[in-house]
């Protein structure tokens, strides 16, 4: 029976692992051991809903406090600057996969030439307002959003809640690990001390020093579906004339793309590339060039899309970069590791502490199936991206392997946006789902066959709808207004768990 968890880490993926693990089944003692050497990355975090329904209303911790500590801001979804059109916005509720009852078909067959306001969520991302006002004039926060959180701000929030409920957190750098007969039996640390668990969570970022160096898992790469591999990071402090948007923006670049995450006092801004088709010197004056703000000398991040090819090997469960990792587009790496989180616990605790090989064989299948549907999904907006026609763009196109989407694709191009396309996809089992795929090939204006011609009866409906969609967002509040009330003393949630480290 697991007794004991060793968590090897301390940045984002392994406190949340251990606050999740230890949150859940309190009996077990929960030990994280990190290296003082190696330092928060300070780039922003982009989130998808699943993280606030993890933090919230599976480990029950306190909006207030979370808000305080941690100091996010809202995001509704992405603004793409993508494709063929001027823009288009993804966002966290249901535009595409849907039908209103007043029409004959599915929403997105009416979005060939103008695909805005479909619904409130977007109309708001497009006038850059959050969240409705409620009768008394404090905003109406509502469930589908994420959030964008400073990195620093997150792991010193989430390292407290860890404290107050009991997790120990140990200072040493880990140089090596021992195996025994059901896997790892011990790690060491340089100066000398060796710590024993029945049971380790390999958070230890992209070095995966359990299950990649000392399991010897092998990794399989993503690099034929997704190109990039290395960012440049900069930054600036929101001047005062700069509106927080309520959203993330994905924009093409020359070859890849820039984000933009923002923050309440800064904006987060960084250029994915693929380093086969431009120089860091290169991207860097072209990441400048282009935001006159960022710093002159942007910082080079280095990655690899991919992951291993099992998280659970014997007693070792990776978490976070660890076990896999792929680029920033969609923000995919904390909604990860609060799933993978949330299903380790679920599985020990149906195990009774004793987890067997299928259970083990089991959650790999999954965490594969995931891994697998975000390489696809991410796949497809690369592929289906025609707004460019740069060397590193024309290969996305030709070269980029779709092969997992061949089904969907053919059925789309025959047949249209319609949510029936799900039955053609492996796996959904994401944030993502049907919608993700509708508004990556709508947005993209990919072409169709099965088209339909509405009615000038149909239209009224349609343009209505968009019109009172607007109509509201133009009413509602922005991000700034927004966080005026939540972080007033006197705001209080409708329902809200106790505080567990604020006095």
């Amino acid at each position: 029976m697991i007794q004991s968890i060793l968590v090897l880490g301390s940045g984002s993926a392994g406190l949340i692992a251990a606050l999740t693990i230890k949150r859940k089944i309190p009996q077990v003692r929960v030990t994280i051991v990190r290296s003082p050497e190696i330092g928060i990355i300070g780039v922003g975090e982009g989130t998808t809903p699943n993280f606030p329904r993890h933090l919230f209303d599976y480990l029950g911790i306190s909006r207030k406090e979370f808000y305080a500590i941690a100091k996010p801001t809202w995001k509704l979804g992405i603004r793409f600057l993508w494709g063929e059109r001027k823009e288009f916005y993804y966002g966290f509720s249901q535009q595409l996969d849907a039908q209103w009852s007043a029409l004959p078909k599915p929403n997105g067959y009416y979005c060939d030439d103008d695909f805005s306001a479909v619904d409130l969520p977007v109309a708001m991302m497009e006038q850059g307002k959050v969240f409705a006002r409620q009768a008394n004039g404090a905003p109406d926060v509502q469930p589908w959003h994420a959030f964008h959180i400073e990195n620093v701000n997150l792991v010193e929030c989430l390292e407290r809640y860890a404290r107050a409920i009991g997790v120990e957190i140990i200072d040493g750098k880990v140089v090596g690990a021992e195996r025994g007969p059901k896997g790892i039996s011990a790690v060491f640390t340089e100066d000398g001390r060796k710590f024993e668990a029945d049971f380790y969570v390999d958070s230890s970022g992209f070095h995966s020093e359990l299950l990649g160096k000392t399991l010897e898992e092998p990794f399989v790469s993503f690099d034929k579906s997704l190109f990039c591999d290395r960012a440049v990071v900069g930054g600036w402090e929101r001047g005062a004339d700069e509106p927080i948007l309520p959203y993330t923006t994905a924009e093409t670049m020359d070859s890849g793309w820039a984000w933009q995450i923002e923050h309440e006092h800064h904006v987060n801004r960084g250029y994915v590339y693929s380093s086969h088709f431009i120089s860091d010197d290169q991207a860097a004056e072209e990441f400048t060039r282009k935001n006159p703000k960022a710093p002159k000398s942007p910082r080079v991040v280095k990655f690899r899309s991919g992951c291993y090819k099992r998280m659970w090997v014997e007693n070792v469960v990776a978490i976070g970069n660890a076990g896999g990792f792929v680029e920033p587009l969609e923000a995919t790496a904390l909604m990860i590791v609060c799933s993978e989180s949330q299903t380790l616990v679920e599985f020990l605790l149906h195990s009774n502490l004793k987890p067997t090989d299928t259970f083990r064989n089991l959650f790999n299948k999954a965490l594969w199936n995931t891994w697998e549907e975000i390489r696809n999904f991410l796949a497809l907006h690369y592929y289906a991206n025609t707004r460019m026609d740069t060397p590193y763009w024309k290969a996305c196109r030709e070269e980029t392997d779709i092969s997992g989407l061949q089904e969907l694709l053919a059925f789309y191009r025959e047949n249209g946006p319609t949510g029936f396309g799900r039955h053609t996809l492996p796996h959904t089992g994401t944030d993502f789902g049907m919608e993700g795929y509708l508004v990556m090939m709508v947005g993209n204006k990919v072409p169709y066959q099965n088209r339909s011609t509405p009615t000038e009866a149909e239209w009224n409906i349609w343009r209505s709808a968009q019109a009172q969609n607007r109509a509201i967002a133009s009413q509602a509040m922005t991000v700034k207004e927004a966080l005026y009330f939540v972080h007033h003393p006197g705001w209080q949630w409708t329902s809200d768990a106790q505080p567990l480290i604020s006095k």
